[in-house]
């Protein structure tokens, strides 16, 4: 979807069956994770993360169906920084046509002192042998430094001097408990990649959660700041209350491309699909107010909004639903409705109605909807029927 060919192309890293599944609930067949995947890769994204292969023999499984089924698309092999996630996530990965794997190591002093009990010294350590160990059984290694944002900076650029010492090619700078700002966020990858050894020559990563409602904002505030990908997942799912959301990123990147510079290879013709998908999947239904894919998205009730829109959909639209695969249903009727709205929909019944008809059905209608959230076809019918038998003025 990249259509702006001045604009650089954000690579699009998606863990809704790693991440994403770890939402309380939302666990996955291996059929389903199957199926999604497919989407996934329909839809465009460039990286699939298919799940933790250590954590279980079915995730493993799963990992490893995906690297062979989906030869196209590169799948990352997701691991702790230690010696048996690592061999697990090789092992699963093995059969891919493109791979890489995936250490996490924490990185702030809260989960050094209360989590893991280690020395920074100790941590440093850890790093500098795990991307060693993983170095010799694949070249592209993602490491991330778990808790970024709440890690002491120094250290945080030390460690990551380390990793890419070791041969790490993508640094991950993740928001891991939804914590920074913007500003903040976007400031780190700008001073990371200045001050750390070899941070020219590395690819950088953004993983943000959205626990203060911040994460695709954070996340485009990582791409200014040099980030060249980030990772997400369909609807937003995954721990607490969820990561950056696909859709989300990917249409305020393609809305606002003049303005930002960047676009991606995403299909936006898949997005609806997919999310419904992952939706019916998971058994999270999707906020009606959710941005891109919620019911509410592309539907107006009141009567200003539905007046413009019939006469130019640009005057409350900043998107096509269509061109996302979401069915049209612009205009919903309701008791903000106005007479344009009511007319058009009758039209559209085939009803052809005169301006004193209208009127009448006009009061009608709003009385009904006074009772009613929405009043449906059959209901306009009714109220038109009690003005002038339908029949007699269809445009049939």
């Amino acid at each position: 979807m990249n259509t702006n060919t001045a604009a650089r192309t954000i690579s699009i890293f998606d863990t809704t069956l790693r991440d994403g599944e770890q939402a309380p609930g939302a666990t996955l067949t291996h059929d389903q994770k199957m199926a999604i995947a497919e989407k996934l890769v329909r839809m465009g994204v460039d990286v699939i993360e298919p799940g933790f292969p250590i954590s279980s023999p079915g995730e493993f499984a799963a990992v490893q169906e995906i690297s062979r089924r989906f030869q196209q698309v590169e799948i990352c092999g997701f691991a702790r920084a230690v010696k048996e996630d690592i061999e697990a996530a090789v092992k699963a990965t093995h059969d891919a046509g493109k791979r890489r794997l995936h250490l996490f190591l924490s990185s702030s002093d809260i989960h050094l002192e209360h989590q893991l009990r280690k020395s920074r010294a100790e941590v440093l350590e850890v790093a500098r042998e795990m991307v060693a160990y993983a170095k010799q059984f694949v070249d592209r290694i993602e490491f991330t430094c778990m808790d970024a944002t709440r890690s002491n900076h120094d250290f945080l650029v030390e460690m990551v001097e380390v990793a890419i010492g070791e041969g790490a090619t993508i640094i991950n700078l993740p928001d891991t408990v939804g914590y920074a700002l913007p500003d903040e966020y976007g400031n780190m990858f700008r001073r990371v990649r200045k001050e750390a050894r070899g941070g020219d020559k590395v690819e950088f990563s953004a993983h943000c959660h959205n626990d203060l409602g911040l994460a695709v904002a954070n996340s485009i505030a990582a791409i200014q700041g040099g980030a060249s990908q980030v990772e997400v997942t369909v609807n937003g799912v995954g721990e607490r209350t969820g990561n950056c959301s696909l859709e989300e990123l990917v249409m305020a990147l393609y809305t606002r491309k003049e303005a930002l510079g960047f676009g991606t290879n995403i299909r936006p013709e898949e997005i609806y699909p997919v999310s419904q998908m992952v939706s019916a999947a998971m058994h999270f239904p999707i906020a009606y107010n959710k941005p891109i894919v919620g019911r509410n998205a592309f539907q107006h009730e009141s009567g200003i909004h539905q007046d413009g829109l019939l006469k130019h959909r640009s005057t409350y639209e900043i998107m096509n639903p269509e061109q996302l695969g979401i069915p049209r249903e612009m205009i919903v009727l309701g008791k903000h409705s106005g007479r344009h709205a009511i007319k058009h929909r009758c039209a559209q019944l085939g009803i052809a109605l005169t301006e004193l008809e209208l009127q009448e059905v006009y009061i009608g209608f709003k009385q009904a909807a006074d009772h009613e959230k929405v009043i449906n076809d059959e209901q306009l019918r009714a109220i038109v029927e009690q003005v002038i038998p339908i029949q007699e003025n269809s445009a049939s």
